[in-house]
Parts: structure tokens; sequence; C-alpha cells
């Protein structure tokens, strides 16, 4: 389910906490084993085809439930993501929320003005952003990593998609070499070692 309505789930995100949870990820085998599965779902549902999806910014999680899995990313303003590839999270059972916000961020120092009287830190500026709160099942999660998938309430394993593919692939690939043969033996050819055109073609013994 997606909305669109701001409420209080994202009051408790800010600059700190944003270095915070990008430390913690740094520092914890855990939450980078959890957040690499994450972006597996998002990567295989092709979210990413969706414009400005690819630009955010991980700003808390993940929060590990015992069903789930929640993240919380940023975008700028202007930049917001394309809410259409929310369709392909929600095909397969995630929860996403959007949310206008504001964000203080610091200023980049140019001279000594830029940094707050009396102190090393520079100062800050407030920034119009997006926030969009993704929650993915953990038995997706599961699935997705060890080659499958429930669709419609059918288990598609990827191998077997992708074993399809090569497949039809190799039919038109034969498909192709018995067309030629049957022009090959039907068409009279225009001379040794000449197929139809003019194409030069070794003969045995001139290799």
């Amino acid at each position: 389910m997606v909305h669109k309505v701001a409420d209080d789930w994202f009051n408790d995100v800010d600059y700190t906490s944003i270095i915070s949870t990008v430390k913690g990820i740094m520092t914890s085998d855990g939450s980078m084993s959890i957040l690499l599965d994450f972006e597996r779902v998002l990567d295989d549902s092709d979210l990413y085809a969706y414009k400005n999806w690819l630009l955010g910014e991980l700003v808390q999680g993940p929060n590990i439930g015992r069903y789930e899995v929640t993240c919380i990313f940023m975008w700028p303003y202007k930049l917001m993501p394309d809410p259409r590839g929310v369709k392909r999270l929600l095909a397969l059972g995630c929860k996403v929320m959007f949310a206008k916000s504001d964000i203080k961020v610091p200023i980049e120092i140019t001279n000594y003005d830029d940094f707050v009287p009396g102190t090393k830190y520079p100062r800050m500026e407030q920034r119009k952003i997006w926030f969009v709160k993704i929650t993915i099942p953990l038995e997706l999660m599961d699935d997705i990593k060890q080659g499958s998938i429930d669709i419609a309430g059918e288990v598609i394993d990827l191998e077997d998609i992708e074993d399809a593919y090569n497949e039809d692939l190799d039919k038109q690939n034969i498909q192709g070499e018995n067309e030629q043969q049957s022009n090959a033996q039907s068409s009279p050819m225009q001379g040794a070692g000449a197929m139809p055109g003019g194409s030069a073609i070794a003969q045995p013994g001139t290799l």
C-alpha cells in the first residue's frame, strides 16, 4: 500500500541520525548482509528502471522485524522518484510510504563565515526532500536470494526463466540453420565453391 500523507514515521531522521546509520552499517556485517538482500529485491523488481530511484540515499535502517525489514531513503525534492515504480514492489507484497519534509544539512565551507560562531562546525541549511519508506517481507528476501520468487501464488525459479530464454534462443538458431540448409538444397549451385549471390565458400582440401 502506498501512502503520500505525511505522518510521524520520519520525524526522528536528521543529519546526526543519518551519520549513525551509515556508521552502523559499515561496522556490522549482519546489517550489511541484510541490506544487500534488501537491495537485491529492489534490483530484481526492476525498480531502478524508473526515473530517479537510483539516486536515493539510505537514511535509516535496515530495521529488522520478525517478518519484515524496513529502510527509509531520501531524495532531493526536485528529484522525486517516479511513483510508477512502486507498482513493481506492491506486486511482490512490499509496502511503500512517501512523505515530503525538510532536513537540515551542513553547508559547504568556503570561508570563516560558514562556521557557527565560536565553533569548528559548519552552519546548517534547510532543504526540502522526499522520504520513502520501503518494507519488504523477509520471506520475499529469502526467496529471491535462493533464486525463486512467488508471483500470483505460483513459485517460479529464476534459473528456469533464464533457461527458457536460452531454450528459445537455441530453437531459433536451429530453425535458422535448417532454413539455410533447405535453401541451399533447393537452389542450384552457381559454380564450384560458390553460394547463391556469389559468396565464396571453402571446398575440401583448399584450407
